[in-house]
């Protein structure tokens, strides 16, 4: 049975005006979305995903950006065909969070720091709905059960910033579910979170989809995330469809160059490679913007690129061989939960509990756990930004726990760290010349600043940017040349040991495969050691030599890098690895077909009879 169709895009055409010109951040974009179904949205940032959904909001910015031609046809909840392009704004605040919700990506930035979340939510439903106060806070507290959120009274009364990143993405849902929309719009909402959580929050849609019959727009960068969840897929490069058709038929026979570049470069669990596939693998795009394929397949791009269980074992037989560089034995870390009014320890966070390992020159060790593991907080206590309660940390030999200051400063030049944020890591007053610039002149490095930014260009080079960004800001860059900035930047002292913190996690899949092949570049080139702490297993998994799983500030596994993945023995470690979207093929075709059995149970009941 045909279903309804609740969302038409027709030609599309989104401008932004610069100083310069107009860019078409969406161009030509038609696509239809029907009743109960899930249209996935994928592509790198600046494909024009966001300014899609903005556009079916009608949220864009009046100006610089204007919808110049195009229809995007909208099914009301009373029968109405209504176009959304030529709707004035009146009406379309009856639409928006009313018919038509939005989860954006960012929760921290979405919820409103000084009111109570259930606050927050009962004010869209009062609005809304034309409610009373308390029946509002009985549908509030409803929703926050559905979206299984625990203890609902309490939450009702938190603050956003008392929650944690899994939680205030589920308010967001609450709030975007107040009022039964006809269409969810879902804007990378997990893109920043533990692969566990990630998991429910997905689950919970699809359960909240089922019970409503509504249409979802989720984009996400990530295509494994889509086969977990979508119908169809839509595929955008710069601002156009370069693909589209049933997620089936995609992931096992994608047709378009940058689609099979999306579909390899995440890190697979299944093999390990030497670098990781890039979008540059498949395709290139010369200065007329004419996309030219590079004739490849997936499968064989990986193929040529993995490394024999041979080759493995004799890089490790070297490794092993060297000296270690780092021994951690039983190091606490303990923050205060509750104190009396005289100041006294009730109570103790245990981020870190007795935490044992050592890592020889030359490794990378993976540190991987959900948040609030202590994974984070045992990075920032081996570099002395957290202090220790207990325990011992030696560097070469050398005992650094219990160092002063004055003596630990000269090992700063040694062990650095490469922050989760480039953004907020760099200062915005300083041009990336002057950030580069400033670490060396502290530590005495180069004799005067033409031979440091002599230094910077070479060391921008490095990193894969080019030595006129020397001059420009943090904003002026994406994340991703963020991102290489703050390697450059840890790169500046010639350092010996890095701690690389979660430093992949917000970037695009594609970005991700970029900055992690530089990395291990530059360790290659250079003899680094890393520490690579991430929630994300599977690209921990492609940059480590052994890992260490952390649960409740405690090892929980650790091993081989493969061995851990391959035959996990802790039930923690186990959960972490069915939670990570896969996108084969077998996987999508069940999950197709479980959804077509709901949906036809659905259909039955709502017959005369059934």
């Amino acid at each position: 049975m045909e279903k309804e169709v609740l969302l038409e895009i027709k030609n599309l055409v989104t401008e932004f005006k610069t100083e310069d010109e107009f860019v078409k951040a969406v161009n030509d974009v038609s696509f239809t979305l029907h009743k109960g179904e899930t249209i996935g949205i994928v592509g790198e940032s600046g494909s024009g995903k966001s300014v899609t959904s903005l556009s079916v909001m009608g949220l864009i910015p009046n100006p610089p950006g204007k919808i110049t031609s195009g229809e995007i046809i909208y099914k009301t909840k009373d029968g109405k065909t209504v176009d959304l392009v030529k709707a004035p704004e009146s009406e379309m605040r009856n639409y928006r969070g009313n018919e038509i919700a939005m989860i954006f990506q960012e929760p921290m930035t979405s919820l409103n720091p000084v009111i109570k979340c259930g606050q927050q939510v009962m004010e869209a439903i009062i609005l809304h709905k034309k409610v009373s106060k308390k029946q509002a806070r009985a549908i509030t507290l409803d929703l926050f059960n559905q979206v299984q959120l625990p203890t609902p009274e309490l939450m009702m009364d938190r603050y956003p910033h008392q929650i944690s990143g899994g939680q205030k993405q589920r308010v967001m849902i609450a709030m975007a579910m107040s009022c039964n929309p006809n269409i969810l719009i879902a804007d990378e909402p997990t893109t920043a979170l533990d692969v566990t959580v990630q998991k429910t929050i997905l689950d919970l849609m699809q359960k909240l989809q089922q019970e409503h019959n509504m249409g979802i727009m989720f984009i996400t960068h990530d295509l494994g995330v889509i086969a977990e969840l979508a119908d169809k897929v839509v595929v955008m490069y710069k601002g156009q469809i370069v693909e589209q058709g049933n997620v089936l038929d995609i992931f096992s026979n994608p047709q378009h160059p940058y689609t099979k570049s999306l579909l390899a470069c995440r890190p697979p669990l299944d093999m390990r490679l030497k670098r990781l596939p890039v979008v540059s693998d498949f395709m290139t795009r010369d200065d007329d913007g004419v996309i030219h394929e590079i004739k490849r397949n997936v499968e064989e791009t990986l193929k040529n690129v993995r490394v024999s269980d041979s080759e493995r074992k004799a890089e490790h037989i070297e490794l092993y061989k060297r000296e270690k560089i780092l021994e951690i034995k039983n190091v606490k870390t303990w923050f205060p939960a509750h104190k009396t009014m005289f100041g006294k320890v009730l109570d103790w966070t245990k981020a870190v509990d007795d935490v044992s390992f050592d890592i020889h020159e030359g490794e990378t060790l993976g540190l991987v756990g959900e948040s609030g593991c202590g994974k984070s907080t045992l990075g920032r206590t081996i570099i002395k930004l957290t202090d220790a309660q207990e325990g011992q940390i030696f560097y070469r030999r050398q005992e650094i726990l219990r160092m002063k200051e004055s003596d630990f400063r000269h090992l700063r030049k040694d062990i650095q760290i490469i922050f989760q944020d480039p953004y907020s890591s760099l200062n915005p007053r300083l041009t990336i010349g002057d950030a580069l610039n400033e670490p060396m002149k502290v530590h005495g490095i180069g004799k005067n600043n033409e031979e440091r930014k002599k230094m910077v260009y070479e060391l921008l080079e490095k990193v894969g940017m080019e030595a006129k960004f020397y001059s420009r800001y943090p904003h002026e860059f994406s994340g991703g040349q963020r991102q290489r900035v703050c390697i450059a930047r840890a790169l500046s002292l010639n350092p010996k040991f890095i701690i690389c913190d979660e430093s992949v996690s917000a970037l695009d899949v594609s970005v991700q495969a970029q900055v992690l092949n530089l990395l291990n570049d530059l360790k290659k080139e250079f003899k680094f050691t890393y520490i690579f702490i991430s929630h994300d297993l599977s690209v921990v998994k492609f940059m480590s030599d052994r890992m260490v799983v952390m649960n409740q500030g405690k090892i929980e596994e650790m091993g081989d890098a493969d061995e851990i993945c391959n035959n996990p023995k802790s039930e923690y470690t186990q959960k972490l690895i069915n939670s990570i979207p896969k996108g084969r093929a077998d996987d999508i075709r069940k999950h197709l077909e479980e959804k077509n059995k709901v949906n036809s149970f659905s259909d039955w009941l709502k017959t005369p009879g059934g």
